[in-house]
């Protein structure tokens, strides 16, 4: 009978710890996702929702344009892409303070979709992929089926576009995927950003 009790309490004290690690880690990565949300910068493509509390004319929901430019009533245009939905707000408020005393704003990003990359070439799915999260080119390429027979491993490369103070650039950023499987050398297991075009010849 001693036994049968030490061995349930046993069990029940591993269960006990199982759960506290489950749950520690649900906060653990509920905490690194708000993280990441408080610094996601803004795409072409993403959706906000804004609201200005305790004045429902502004309460809107808009998509980033293409120009990475937003329009709101009373504030007119704000470029939004490139900066984070706290800077969006801090940006409203301000444009606001001279119609309403002390402007509450808020403004939530309800979609990442402008987050894309594209795969072209001989993969077995090529296409658009939305990030959803930091992504690497390897990443990318197992989310497009990984590489056909015919692909060219070491001959892959990253087009990227340059940034709002070199939007005519680009730049050309080489992958070598047999050292990247292999892992014996990660530094072209380059981090992917928003309109990244990665080419499988």
């Amino acid at each position: 009978m001693q036994q049968t009790i030490e061995t349930a309490k046993k069990f029940f004290t591993a269960t006990f710890m199982v759960a506290v690690l489950f749950v520690t880690g649900l906060f653990l990565t509920g905490i690194s996702q708000t993280a990441a949300a408080e610094n996601y910068q803004l795409n072409p493509g993403d959706q906000l929702e804004i609201s200005v509390w305790n004045e429902e004319n502004l309460q809107k929901i808009i998509t980033v344009l293409p120009d990475g430019r937003i329009s709101f009533p009373l504030v007119g245009h704000l470029q939004a892409a490139g900066k984070s939905a706290s800077e969006i707000e801090a940006l409203i408020a301000k444009k606001l303070a001279p119609f309403i005393a002390d402007p509450e704003v808020n403004v939530t990003v309800t979609s990442t979709r402008g987050n894309v990359v594209y795969v072209v070439g001989k993969v077995l799915k090529p296409g658009p992929i939305v990030m959803i999260q930091s992504t690497t080119v390897m990443q990318a390429l197992a989310m497009a089926g990984g590489l056909n027979e015919f692909a060219s491993a070491n001959s892959i490369k990253i087009i990227r576009r340059g940034g709002p103070e070199d939007a005519d650039g680009e730049q050309l950023l080489k992958v070598r995927y047999s050292d990247l499987e292999k892992g014996s050398d990660l530094t072209t297991n380059h981090l992917l950003k928003y309109g990244d075009v990665i080419v499988v010849p």
